[in-house]
């Protein structure tokens, strides 16, 4: 039975979640749009995949299809491969109904989201992922971006999905390293939740986590969102462990997986937070426990100077302060300005040299 959880943003809508639901989609767009042209924007690892029965899909309802494919990584999340997607829009000649359709991770998602946004001053997007990570984390709430070589995300506009069709037979064919990403952002959800989630991560034995536990993620994302769209308030919380792994993924070339980044900057901003005497001392070893549970830590030690001039392009700096999301226990996390001049003794506090 298909589940439905919506989202009461600005322009609400829906996510869809049913095995099955990739050859049903072009059924389900169909029911939200009259448009007679669809863009596929894709991978080439996952359009290998599910490339044609989502094209044989959707054009068995009537639309006209046309795929954008592009090397996989998130080194393609750059300016250079939004605008061949702009140009691509243009020369097939998009119509401000027809809809940009992201078959595929976060990296997709966000690129598609972008281009849906600012080509002609907004086009329909629809989310379908394909990975744990994008599943709980980056297909709901409608952030889109592309990346600078200065930093992670500094390019990008708030655009709405018009649905999110989430199939969890895809996550079948993801390999464990995606499955490690995945679970770095579905840990964060569960400390930022509250105990009933985390411990459910915890007795968690299965390498995918379940239905169920993926729809909770949505939920905890769709209420964060609902309260704070924009992004200015309660919604920041959903940074938690960004900040510092965002700059561990810049640093790295982007090398390291975001999902990755993110449990190496979650421990680290736990560790300092518990040093500072800010968090429970019960959460570190917890926290640590499950991660390597989930192969999520990493002996690497970063340099506290090599991390500081990617926090200092940080999109949410204000006024000279960064705001850090701080543990405090599970299911209590504090949004405090911590000054620039003082974010390399929370580094350091956190693990960096």
């Amino acid at each position: 039975m298909m589940k439905t959880i919506p989202i009461r943003a600005g322009n609400p809508y829906e996510v869809l979640m049913e095995r099955g639901l990739l050859d049903r989609a072009g059924k389900l767009i169909r029911e939200r749009t009259a448009a007679r042209w669809a863009a596929v924007v894709s991978d080439d690892t996952v359009f290998s995949l599910y490339g044609a029965r989502l094209t044989d899909s959707l054009r068995g309802e009537g639309f006209q299809v046309e795929p954008f494919i592009f090397p996989a990584g998130e080194a393609s999340k750059n300016l250079n491969t939004y605008c061949r997607l702009l140009s691509f829009l243009a020369d097939n000649r998009l119509q401000r109904t027809d809809p940009v359709i992201a078959l595929g991770g976060g990296v997709t998602g966000d690129l598609a989201g972008f281009a849906a946004a600012t080509y002609l001053r907004g086009l329909p997007f629809v989310q379908i992922p394909t990975t744990l990570l994008a599943v709980v984390d980056s297909s709901v709430g409608g952030k889109t971006a592309v990346n600078l070589p200065e930093g992670k995300n500094l390019v990008g506009a708030f655009h709405q999905p018009l649905t999110v069709i989430c199939d969890p037979a895809l996550l079948a064919t993801l390999p464990p390293e995606e499955i490690r990403s995945g679970m770095g952002e579905l840990i964060k959800t569960a400390v930022l939740s509250g105990e009933e989630f985390f411990r459910a991560l915890e007795t968690n034995s299965d390498p995918l986590p379940g239905e169920e536990l993926l729809a909770r993620a949505i939920e905890t994302k769709a209420a964060l969102v609902e309260e704070d769209e924009q992004d200015r308030g309660a919604r920041r919380l959903l940074n938690l462990g960004h900040s510092f792994g965002h700059a561990i993924e810049a640093f790295s070339g982007y090398r390291v997986p975001h999902g990755q980044a993110v449990a190496e900057g979650l421990l680290m901003i736990t560790r300092a937070a518990t040093e500072r005497g800010l968090c429970d001392p019960a959460l570190l070893p917890r926290l640590t426990a499950l991660m390597e549970r989930c192969g999520l830590t990493s002996d690497h030690t970063y340099e506290a100077a090599r991390l500081l001039p990617f926090l200092h392009q940080d999109k949410k700096l204000h006024g000279g302060h960064l705001p850090l999301i701080v543990p405090r226990a599970v299911g209590h996390c504090d949004i405090i300005p911590v000054p620039l001049a003082d974010l390399s003794s929370w580094l350091k506090a956190g693990g960096a040299r």
